[in-house]
């Protein structure tokens, strides 16, 4: 994929949204993994760039966090989150942007949306709920009930209104039709 300056601008303002919308960050007290808004940013950025834009500022925010920028919730960034027990999470934003960027590029209808939002959801859930058991040793349901369950409510809410916001954004910007 060729990426124009046009592209690079884009995705660059929407990683750091996603910069921006992880410092809303609420620590959990039976949790280490904090309630934020990054899956939010991710969704959006997929709806409004398209699965390759969309991608494509997502692994610059990883990449940006990962050398130690702190652009993680609760301004937090190094290798050491990325690799950290919570690190699998962020490292399945690129993942779930591209997913929610395709549907909204190959059926571009609210419903489509929904689906790749929870199909990312789920994938971003099973990515970083991997990754956690690996370093904590937890089982499955243990990791669930830290690090998923208590996060499904609110994420439903997320689907909902990046749908709706992604796509009033996206007419009005028209930024998937260049």
């Amino acid at each position: 994929m060729k990426l124009t300056t046009r592209d690079l601008i884009l995705c660059g303002i929407f990683a750091s949204i996603t910069a921006i919308l992880s410092q809303i960050s609420i620590p959990l007290p039976f949790t280490t993994v904090p309630l934020t808004m990054q899956t939010f940013a991710v969704g959006l950025t997929g709806v409004i760039l398209g699965a390759k834009r969309g991608f494509t500022s997502q692994l610059i925010y990883v990449l940006v966090g990962a050398v130690g920028l702190p652009v993680f919730a609760q301004m937090t960034g190094g290798m050491g989150i990325v690799l950290g027990p919570t690190g699998g999470y962020i490292l399945g934003f690129p993942v779930m942007a591209f997913v929610v960027g395709y549907f909204k590029d190959k059926f571009d209808s609210q419903i489509a949306i929904i689906f790749g939002m929870i199909l990312g959801l789920l994938i971003d859930y099973s990515l970083g709920t991997t990754m956690f058991i690996l370093i904590t040793k937890m089982t499955l349901m243990q990791a669930l009930a830290y690090c998923v369950i208590p996060f499904i409510p609110l994420d439903l809410v997320k689907v909902v209104f990046v749908t709706i916001l992604g796509t009033t954004l996206s007419k009005r910007l028209y930024l998937n039709k260049v």
